[in-house]
């Protein structure tokens, strides 16, 4: 603590000098934030009695018998008017009065004392609770509960203290308890199991804790568990009271053996106001210039006006590029809105393009929106689309997907509830939808089509060339998108007569083939807003349509381009406002996906010679590389790796400061990833993979682990095709790494084996120290430890002789968790202690915590366990400064370790919960080894079930990773499973 107390809130100026009290933890007085002396304990138990009573007057009798009972000292009167008279000192004057013989406390600001501002604060909760409000009731009780600091009145004498104390720790696991169960219904289980694991073994015979615990388990998939709870939770009752458990528990159990779809999932949706809206209202800005479509608006309103009363209304809208799918979706949808009160999501699937939206990805985001939280968004999509769809139960939620490639995309992102409804548009007709409402939308009658074009280019202009204005919209075959451009277009050009456009329109030549049914009429209303724009627009539209990516930020652009930021921008702009390109973000630039084809087929078409398109996508590749190695040194200094990439001719962006370097790393992920799988050709091979070296933590931070192995693949084929021994060792490298991280061991080790035969091959000396120092890690967690040393140590040397500092600070690292292993305890916190010595000499604060980790580790088998844990959670605040959740969980198992070795079961239950919702690296064999050591705790704690089942799962998982703690399994298990 700071000593400032918890409460009550901040004060103004004018409040500042006023007083202060705690009970709910030491009993404290503060005037402002001055902390107040209150003296011996006698003392500070009469001022906790008044301070209890409220105001109200406790007489002498009742101040002696609160102190000391039935055995007062004879002096008991004396000493409680000197503890009164010490007291009124120092307080302010007419607060502690004496009337009636005793004494009271009185005239209080609001909010002075803890226990009063807590009351008011659970009350408060309720209120929101009977309102329906479980957001708001929740963060009001998490407020309470936090201004407990440690056990109520701490270290006061006296009956009256004891009595208030054991009343002040009941009323705060009653309030727990609604809080968790709040929890539960929020639909946030995986945070609550970690918590609840804890409180049990602190409380063991709480059954209220164990049914919230079991309820928690069971939503987390975790079915067995739940039930071995109940089994602790009987057996415990039986040994210590001889009583069954009671009715609701069992219960519950039977629900749960029954599978019971009630018990799914929470009857509420998640929500977290600070992070995700409770009613999303995602829908895109309807035109204000919308025409015609009267029969298809009021056709699609009937069938979501019917969603009511319904398992779920579902039309698909199709029709060819340009017609006008997403805005008469967005149009309709804004209309029944009301009939929607519980909000609407959108998502454009982008199924026209190479790389349609993931389903899997679509619902995090959607279930993000609908207020869940990232830890309780499951990884599967089945998992995913389920939670999705038990969140939306009991709700009227609109869905509109855009621009969806087949119906098997579609199908895992419709609600599927009553009340709720769905709107689809795609190129395609989705006959394979069931039950869904078809509906073909074909171009616009030649008076809608009109009418739209006299919106946008203003009645007077219209109105004197009708006919040269109905020319104009037959050119461009009634497509509403090709309308709008020419329209907007006209309207940017007041020099222009309509005449003026119908004749740029009757060329043949750039229109008549292209304006008819398919793709093909797209392209032909492309290409008349293509044909409008300045040289310098064409040039950009057709060069940064090259790019594989979902955007583009402005710094990209300008390197495509090879023009200033600025003017870059500006050229960005103009490509908006005649809707070639979209605005996705402040400084970020998309194509529709079918602008983007056919910006490449004029860049094709019109960018010659070739070695021009080359030269833009070679300094995109060469901006991202510059750029990520400056992030890679940022993060990473004195590591000589970077002095090995190949270099660039074309500059990236500098950071001096370490977080912007981080958030340009990660906001460009995919981008990055993109460009770097799109560039396989021969000159530009070995940067494409140099860039995947430099982005590798993207790849170990678990957040983009999957585009990274599908660029990598892409890369090792590529090199194995034009033969290039150093690309492709340098490649199965970075794929080494990725297999490592996923605890795919096999896989990591056939990827290193051969990346180390190409890089001897190629006289690549780098590639063969990083391959050598993951094969060391593969052997060590595969107990093959004479192989390990060998190779970790041929890490070090190659390291070492590079002059790669960092590198070897690594190895080390990996050398002393090896001899950890081989009971080498010595050795190992001195091999550690030397990496962490040359970490902090470089200033390296991501690799810090890898030294940290690794001395962590060595100290705790060392029995040095108070050591151990500081340098273990320093690691983890690191790790989670510099967002690498999968090495976050890891260091929470290793701390789970740390504390079952010092006998601390239940906290090391609760590490090894986090590690379990978090993650970590090395895939299923830490799994197995997290449940193993979660089993461990549990046992200690009497919850033997749960143990067993914790340790079914572990032995599951390390019989298929052949690893070395599956004799110790089997051992713990076999007593379990005898009796």
């Amino acid at each position: 603590m700071d000593g400032v107390p918890r409460v009550p809130e901040q004060q103004g100026p004018e409040e500042s000098a006023a007083l202060r009290f705690s009970v709910l933890g030491p009993v404290r007085a503060w005037r402002g934030q001055d902390p107040l002396s209150t003296g011996s304990p006698q003392q500070r138990a009469l001022l906790a009695a008044l301070l209890l009573r409220e105001g109200r007057t406790a007489t002498a009798a009742e101040l002696i018998d609160a102190l000391w009972g039935d055995e007062p000292p004879s002096q008991a009167l004396a000493a409680v008017r000197t503890y009164a008279s010490r007291l009124r000192k120092v307080l302010d004057p007419g607060v502690l009065v004496s009337e009636s013989g005793g004494y009271a406390i009185r005239s209080l600001g609001e909010g002075a004392l803890d226990l009063a501002l807590a009351q008011e604060l659970a009350a408060d909760a309720e209120k929101a609770k009977s309102s329906g409000d479980l957001c708001h009731a929740r963060a009001l009780l998490k407020k309470g509960l936090g201004l407990w600091d440690g056990e109520p009145l701490a270290s006061v004498p006296g009956p009256y203290a004891e009595t208030q104390r054991a009343r002040l720790e009941e009323w705060r696991l009653q309030l727990l308890e609604t809080r968790l169960d709040m929890d539960l219904e929020q639909g946030c289980h995986a945070e609550a199991v970690s918590e609840l694991t804890a409180l049990t073994a602190a409380h063991p015979l709480r059954e209220r804790l164990r049914e919230l615990l079991m309820l928690a388990l069971y939503r987390s998939g975790r079915q067995a568990e739940a039930l071995a709870v109940y089994a602790d939770t009987r057996r415990l009752l039986a040994d210590e009271l001889g009583v069954d458990p009671r009715a609701g528990l069992k219960e519950l159990q039977q629900r749960i053996l029954q599978a019971d779809p009630g018990l799914a999932e929470p009857s509420a949706p998640a929500a977290e106001p600070a992070a995700a809206p409770v009613r999303p209202a995602q829908l895109p800005a309807t035109v204000p210039d919308f025409t015609g479509r009267a029969s298809f608006v009021a056709e699609l309103s009937d069938v979501l006006a019917s969603a009511e009363g319904r398992v779920m209304a579902v039309s698909a809208l199709a029709g060819i590029g340009g017609v006008g799918k997403t805005t008469l979706a967005v149009h309709v949808a804004h209309q029944a809105r009301g009939a929607f009160p519980d909000g609407q999501l959108y998502v454009d699937l982008q199924g026209a393009g190479s790389r349609a939206a993931e389903p899997e990805t679509v619902l995090g985001a959607f279930l993000r929106a609908l207020g869940t939280a990232d830890s309780a968004i499951p990884d599967t999509l089945e998992e995913r689309s389920a939670l999705y769809r038990s969140i939306l139960d009991g709700r009227r939620v609109l869905v509109l997907l855009d621009n969806a490639r087949d119906a098997a995309q579609v199908r895992p992102l419709l609600p599927g509830m009553e009340g709720c409804a769905a709107l689809v548009t795609s190129r395609v007709r989705m006959v394979g939808l069931a039950g869904a409402h078809l509906v073909d939308l074909d171009v616009m009658s030649p008076e809608e089509a009109l009418q739209l074009f006299t919106k946008i280019v203003g009645e007077e202009r219209v109105a004197s060339e009708r006919k040269a204005a109905l020319d104009v919209v037959a050119a461009c075959g009634f497509l509403p998108l090709a309308i709008r451009i020419a329209a907007s277009r006209l309207a940017a050009r007041r020099t222009w007569t309509v005449s003026v456009l119908a004749t740029k329109l009757a060329d043949e030549r750039r229109r008549l083939d292209e304006l008819q049914a398919g793709d093909l009429a797209v392209k032909a209303t492309f290409e008349l807003g293509y044909g409008q724009l300045e040289p310098a627009q064409a040039r950009a539209f057709r060069l940064l349509g090259l790019a594989d990516g979902p955007d583009m930020s402005v710094a990209a652009a300008a390197a495509v381009l090879d023009l200033p930021v600025e003017e870059t921008e500006d050229l960005l702009e103009s490509l908006v406002d005649t809707s070639l390109v979209e605005s996705a973000a402040p400084g970020r630039y998309r194509y529709h996906d079918l602008v983007r084809l056919y910006a490449r087929a004029c860049a094709e078409r019109d960018e010659q010679p070739p070695s021009k398109r080359d030269a833009a996508m070679s300094r995109l590749l060469d901006f991202y590389l510059a750029t990520a190695v400056g992030v890679y040194a940022i993060e990473r200094p004195g590591d000589r790796t970077v002095a090995h990439l190949e270099t660039t001719s074309y500059n990236g962006l500098v950071f001096k400061d370490r977080g912007r370097a981080l958030d340009w790393l990660f906001t460009e992920a995919q981008c990055l990833l993109a460009c770097a799988q799109q560039q396989s050709a021969d000159s530009k091979l070995r940067r494409a993979v140099d860039l995947l070296w430099a982005a590798k933590d993207l790849a170990e931070s678990g957040a983009n682990a999957k585009q990274y192995e599908s660029a990598a693949l892409v890369l090792r084929e590529a090199a194995r095709a034009v033969a290039d021994t150093r690309a492709e060792g340098r490649v199965r490298t970075a794929l080494t790494n990725v297999h490592l991280v996923a605890g795919r061991y096999a896989e990591a080790d056939d990827e290193a084996r051969q990346a180390i035969a190409l890089a001897t091959e190629a006289q690549d000396t780098t590639p063969i120290s990083w391959a050598s120092n993951d094969r060391g890690i593969i052997a060590l967690n595969q107990g093959r430890y004479d192989e390990a040393e060998q190779l970790l140590t041929t890490a070090r040397d190659g390291y070492r002789a590079d002059g790669n500092r960092p590198g070897e600070a690594s190895a080390l690292c990996n050398l002393s968790q090896l001899y950890q292993r081989m009971n080498r305890s010595h050795s190992a916190v001195t091999l550690a202690q030397q990496g962490v010595e040359i970490f902090q000499q470089l200033g390296l604060t991501l690799r810090l915590a890898n030294g940290r980790y690794a001395l962590g580790v060595a100290l705790t088998r060392a029995g040095r366990l108070s050591e151990g844990l500081s340098q273990l959670t320093d690691a983890l605040v690191i790790f989670g400064n510099n967002r690498q959740r999968l090495w976050e969980g890891t260091t929470h198992f290793r701390i789970a370790q740390l504390h079952l070795a010092a006998q601390r079961p239940s906290q090391a239950a609760q590490h090894a919960e986090q590690a379990l919702a978090i993650g970590f690296i090395g895939g299923d064999l830490i799994r197995g080894s997290v449940l193993n050591t979660l089993g461990k705790s549990l046992s200690s704690l009497g919850q033997s079930d749960r143990a067993r089942a914790c340790w079914r799962e572990a032995l599951a998982l390390l019989e298929r990773t052949g690893a070395p703690e599956v004799s110790e399994v089997r051992r713990l298990l076999a007593p379990l499973d005898a009796a």
